[in-house]
């Protein structure tokens, strides 16, 4: 009796999560709260100053080059993704010609996700300076203390995962083996980046496109 009793037990399989993974999911929620004050800062300021102070404020908003910046930001998340698959199975680095993006490891497309973040921030900065260009600052209207406050705060983010693209690139480079310490860390961008660009999303249809 105690030996079928004990036997069911030796066939159970109990697994712990990952740590570093449950700890940034946790800490991403916080992120989303943030956020969503945001959200609200924006939608109260909204409401107090009125739809015509609204639409003159967001009428100087370039909306074609915000589409053409919003997709790069977007397609990077595709490929951290496929940065993520090449770090899943282990590969750093390309096995074959650059040109052929089939064999391109988690450094080369980490690295082209890096560079399509940071055309995005280039391009965030560019838009402010025309809007600064037009007078809306973060001083002269409602609008414009949220618009930049919202945007702002998102583009530090963004360069913040460049930052994290950067640990996780050199840690690549230095690791004399790429293992589950490094894939564990690209992962965790990539939940990071992902989140970044949902954010973004979010922020775009409010800010660009409920107007």
């Amino acid at each position: 009796m105690s030996s079928a009793a004990v036997a069911p037990s030796a066939h159970l399989n109990i697994t712990r999560p990952n740590m570093t993974s449950v700890g940034t999911i946790v800490w991403l929620s916080s992120e989303l709260m943030f956020f969503a004050g945001l959200f609200a800062i924006y939608f109260t300021h909204r409401a107090v100053a009125g739809p015509e102070a609204w639409a003159e404020g967001s009428g100087l908003l370039n909306l074609p080059f915000s589409i053409g910046n919003t997709t790069i930001l977007v397609l990077s998340s595709v490929t951290c993704q496929a940065g993520v698959f090449a770090a899943e199975r282990f590969q750093a680095r390309r096995t074959g010609s650059l040109l052929d993006v089939r064999k391109w490891g988690m450094v080369e497309w980490f690295t082209l996700t890096y560079v399509m973040g940071a055309i995005f921030v280039a391009g965030q900065v560019t838009e402010y300076a025309e809007l600064v260009e037009h007078g809306l600052t973060i001083s002269s209207t409602a609008y414009g203390t949220v618009f930049y406050l919202a945007t702002g705060f998102h583009g530090l983010h963004v360069l913040g995962g460049l930052i994290a693209f950067l640990f996780v690139l050199g840690r690549a480079f230095t690791a004399h083996r790429f293992g589950h310490h490094e894939a564990t860390s690209s992962i965790v961008v990539s939940y990071y980046w992902h989140f970044v660009d949902v954010v973004w999303i979010a922020l775009f249809f409010v800010i660009y496109i409920l107007r």
